[in-house]
């Protein structure tokens, strides 16, 4: 599985991961990581914890049934056979990776104004680091079962995911969905450097935008490893785009923050066609067109601009907090676990494939709402305040 195919595609978002701003009026949620601490109802952008939920199903749908793969040893055949018609729209699903961007891009800047970079650092590890630890460790035990014909990683590989570096070290990858932390921890460092560090005002943020564009447009164009592992040219206008969202909410008259987004939009698709748009062949699982991939993204963008914006004040029950803190657990354990569940419910059961994928589907969103409750809301908060008394 590798990022070129969008193979154990997250947000997030990982994601994605948010916190309370200390002087923004508002608290929300981010890409994958989701959110980070307690805020007033009243304040806190409910329809951006729906935002990351959808994005996080998009992904879902991808893995069980937009692409080949391991999917395809599970359900027995190949996804285009199980489902004729929902395998092509499916295979845009993998862009739901690049929702949970512009989602974290949004959330990291109101997460980081106005706090200390140890508090930052602090927020990022608890929010990310409980979750992921328990789903590396879950996953691999379940694939160590000798029912699950799934392969496993090395004992070795294992302990060094829970390190979050096993990408740049060259270990296997417990997690498919793990790489988007990868890109996730790259900006988190960036913004802390740039903005964090500093001190969070708009002049800097704003600087911090133009640079980071700038600078990943040129390292696309040297083609340096180097640069392009430290600025991520592909994935920086999402994080950028929703960078300048927050701008935008923080100030709508802002024209700095609207072309801060705009230039976003327009060179994030430009990459997402370039990587994930589909040549005619006739050998494709499925052909996504260019412009499918562009309204996509534009989805992303104008989603997450309307909360910005306001448009969705209404959009406030407090169900959807719910769905926000099921985000992360479900982004990590879906793709592998899922397969587990396919393969027992339509091979070993029998059950009808429709069937088969809204039960795995539920499955993993009530093991995701298990991991929050008996590992997030535990161990989270013990670790930002041990991390934030160091």
């Amino acid at each position: 599985m590798t990022e070129t195919v969008v193979s154990g595609t997250s947000p997030a978002s990982p994601a994605a991961t948010a916190s309370p701003a200390a002087t923004a009026p508002v608290h929300g949620t981010g890409g994958p990581g989701g959110p980070d601490g307690p805020g007033r109802a009243e304040g806190r952008l409910r329809a951006l914890d729906g935002l990351r939920l959808v994005a996080a199903l998009m992904v879902a749908v991808y893995h069980y049934a937009g692409r080949d793969g391991e999917v395809s040893r599970a359900w027995g055949t190949s996804p285009r056979v199980q489902f004729p018609t929902l395998h092509v729209f499916a295979s845009y699903g993998c862009l739901g990776v690049q929702v949970f961007f512009v989602i974290s891009g949004f959330v990291i800047c109101m997460s980081g104004w106005g706090r200390t970079p140890r508090s930052f650092a602090a927020s990022r590890v608890s929010r990310l680091m409980p979750a992921y630890w328990a789903a590396v460790l879950l996953v691999t035990a379940v694939f160590a079962l000798p029912p699950v014909v799934f392969a496993a990683v090395s004992p070795s590989d294992a302990l060094v995911n829970l390190t979050l570096l096993q990408q740049p070290l060259g270990a296997d990858r417990v997690l498919g969905v793990c790489w988007t932390l990868w890109v996730e921890i790259r900006f988190y460092v960036l913004f802390a450097l740039c903005v964090v560090l500093p001190g969070a005002n708009r002049r800097r943020v704003v600087m911090f935008c133009a640079g980071w564009t700038m600078a990943a447009a040129i390292a696309q164009a040297a083609h340096e490893p180097l640069l392009d592992l430290v600025l991520m040219p592909e994935y920086a206008p999402f994080f950028v785009g929703g960078v300048g969202l927050h701008l935008v909410h923080r100030d709508r008259r802002d024209p700095y923050a609207w072309g801060i987004v705009a230039a976003g939009f327009l060179i994030g698709q430009h990459y997402a066609v370039r990587r994930l748009s589909g040549v005619p062949d006739p050998h494709a699982f499925a052909h996504r067109t260019s412009l499918g991939v562009v309204l996509v993204v534009a989805f992303g963008f104008v989603a997450v601009g309307a909360i910005a914006l306001g448009l969705l004040h209404r959009a406030n029950w407090r169900w959807l907090t719910v769905a926000g803190t099921l985000t992360y657990p479900f982004y990590l354990v879906h793709e592998h676990l899922g397969w587990v569940a396919i393969r027992f419910l339509h091979r070993g059961l029998r059950l009808p494939s429709a069937a088969t994928f809204a039960l795995t589907l539920v499955a993993m969103l009530l093991l995701a709402l298990l991991l929050n409750r008996c590992v997030e809301k535990p161990l989270a908060p013990r670790l930002r305040r041990a991390l934030s008394r160091a």
